[in-house]
């Protein structure tokens, strides 16, 4: 492997010394995600392809998308990063995901599923505009990754446009969590009935074989096919009614396979579907028995797989999860649905004990939306929950089909703020700016674990519109987080520390966590500041806020989220409202984009850690 530092040193290679390199390959990939934690699972599966579809296609010149870029490892380690690979998703190092300024074969970015297809599609047409006839463009993506509507709208636009597109689908049968739904059905039995796939396939080559000397034969290989495939095959399958030609399923771990398969379709014209079966964590025994927990398993012993040891604090999200286990005990009418994330938002314990009550509808955030609507719609309590992230993916369903039809849906917007080493991608801090412009909607986010229970309480009962929870990935803050439910008055704030100096730290959500350390800082210099936790941005505490400036000089609002249109903006408005000339100063994520890094080092980074917010007292007094 210590000679391959690009697909050009790759293609000097044999076959049996591809087998080799793939092997260092994943040995080099579990030396370094066992210490330095990311995506194992994926990438180990597709170690093979990746390195088939470098050694027969001319990258970077011949385009090659990743869908959801966590399977990428094998690809970063070809393509000129090998030495920089232990630096994976830390602070100052290398993406978990491709970035297009990381490296010029990174061709597209991508960090959430089903965008691939698309952007391979735009490549490839921009390419015929250019009248780059011999460049290719190559989209892997996952069978998970399929249920996201985006890429069936691409699949549809593709198969119309005659684009020179391969897409490769990677059937894993898994994205974190097992695929869901009629698609995944689908792609068994269609992998089951693979003599139909090679008499279609035989007959092709012998089409291929008998034509190629007529000029323009890939067109009429394609009409001809087209036509065949209709009248004397079994049936056609759905990828071909997107009028791509299909191929496979092949065994994604076969790299002779591969090579050869890659090159017989690659000068195929028009848009092509090679189906490609993959084991999620190939090659490490637990991570193909436990494929869910090996996705992104943490730190874990190299040689047996055992997991480290973490710390025993529960998180918001296991709080969240058994809560919602606890409120729907004592109410039937509440549901719970999630796009493809039932294990990362804890819904397990609800579904444990009630697996008709949860649904898991895939890598569907718009539709799951508006399923829960529907929901809503009939008398039932659902609640949505889903990563901040991914919610972006659904603000039109939350505007029209919830918000503006005032329907009860409850949003669990799990990982919202910094979320760490998975990086700008997976930062969910643009919620409380694109909600707060939505007309009737509640968006609470809670300090503590209490707070969460709590609000999650009130929004069980609460029945005049949407209500969102923005909550944090986490530990919790508090010894005992099973606290006594007790219902909250909406658009209520919080008392947190009292006190008569000039100063006044007003907070909402987590990020309060910040502040309340900060007092202690401040006392240490000798500084009484007061600090209030104001719940809800939406409705704002305006009786609250009124207090708060009558009683202080200086006020600085913390939020995890985007400072640009979020709770410090509206608290500016307010004060230049009622209090003008009052010197308030909004803490947050700044306008830009934030890497990857621990919680720690991206909260300083940003100047809203606990030291940053006590120097930034401090400099205004």
């Amino acid at each position: 492997m210590s000679k391959v530092n690009s697909p050009d040193d790759l293609k000097r290679l044999s076959v049996d010394e591809l087998r080799v390199l793939a092997k260092e390959l994943r040995d080099f990939i579990l030396d370094v995600v066992s210490v330095h934690p990311g995506h194992l699972g994926a990438s180990l599966g597709v170690v093979e392809l990746t390195i088939a579809l470098h050694y027969v296609f001319n990258t970077p010149y011949d385009k090659l998308i990743w869908d959801v870029g966590h399977q990428a490892y094998s690809h970063k380690i070809l393509t000129g990063r090998r030495d920089v690979f232990d630096s994976l998703r830390q602070y100052g190092g290398i993406s978990g995901f491709p970035v297009r300024d990381e490296s010029e074969y990174d061709a597209f970015g991508t960090g959430h599923a089903s965008t691939s297809v698309s952007a391979a599609l735009g490549m490839a047409v921009a390419s015929k505009l250019r009248g780059e006839t011999g460049r290719r463009h190559i989209a892997v993506i996952g069978d998970g990754a399929l249920t996201g509507g985006m890429a069936l709208e691409a699949l549809n636009n593709a198969g119309a446009s005659n684009a020179n597109i391969l897409i490769v689908l990677n059937d894993n049968g898994i994205a974190i969590d097992k695929s869901q739904g009629a698609l995944k059905d689908y792609l068994v039995k269609i992998s089951a009935y693979k003599p139909h796939s090679r008499m279609k396939n035989a007959a092709w080559k012998g089409l291929k074989k008998t034509l190629f000397f007529i000029p323009g034969a890939g067109n009429t290989l394609q009409r001809l096919g087209n036509a065949v495939k209709g009248s004397v095959f079994i049936s056609s399958n759905l990828f071909e009614s997107f009028n791509f030609r299909y191929f496979g399923p092949v065994d994604g771990h076969n790299i002779p396979l591969l090579i050869r398969i890659l090159n017989d379709i690659k000068d195929i014209e028009g848009p092509k579907i090679l189906h490609v079966a993959t084991v999620k964590g190939k090659g490490f025994k637990r991570a193909e028995q436990e494929q869910t927990i090996f996705h992104a398993p943490g730190k874990f012993n190299r040689n047996t797989g055992e997991l480290e040891k973490k710390e025993t604090a529960h998180t918001f999200q296991e709080v969240y999860g058994k809560s919602l286990l606890e409120l729907a005990r004592g109410n039937k009418n509440i549901v719970a649905v999630t796009p493809a994330m039932p294990t990362g938002s804890a819904l397990t314990y609800m579904s444990d004990e009630m697996p008709g009550r949860v649904f898991d509808v895939g890598i569907a955030e718009q539709h799951a939306v508006t399923f829960a609507a529907g929901m809503a719609a009939e008398g039932l309590k659902p609640f949505c929950t889903v990563y901040s992230t991914f919610l972006q993916r659904a603000y039109d369903q939350i505007i029209h089909d919830v918000a503006l039809q005032k329907l009860p849906v409850v949003f669990g917007i799990d990982r919202a703020g910094l979320v760490g080493a998975d990086g700008a991608t997976h930062h969910g801090f643009f919620d409380l700016a694109v909600l707060n412009a939505v007309p009737g909607i509640v968006v609470a986010a809670p300090m503590t674990e209490a707070e969460l229970r709590n609000m999650m309480f009130t929004a069980s009962k609460y029945g005049d519109g949407p209500f969102a929870i923005r909550y944090p990935r986490d530990k919790g803050v508090l010894k005992n987080a099973r606290t006594p439910f007790q219902n909250l008055i909406v658009g209520k704030g919080r008392v947190v520390v009292s006190s008569n100096g000039k100063t006044a730290l007003v907070s909402l959500g987590h990020a309060g966590n910040q502040c309340f350390e900060a007092i202690r800082l401040l006392r240490d210099e000798g500084v009484d500041a007061a600090h209030y936790d104001m719940r809800f941005l939406k409705p704002l505490d305006e009786e609250l806020l009124e207090k708060i400036f009558n009683k202080h000089d200086i006020i600085i609002t913390v939020e995890d989220g985007m400072i640009t249109g979020g709770f410090g903006m509206t608290v500016t408005a307010f004060a230049g409202r009622y209090f003008p000339g009052k010197k308030i100063v909004a803490l947050g994520i700044p306008d830009n984009f934030v890497k990857h890094g621990t919680l720690n080092e991206l909260y300083k980074e940003c100047g809203m850690d606990a030291v940053s917010i006590k120097q930034k007292v401090l400099e205004l007094i």
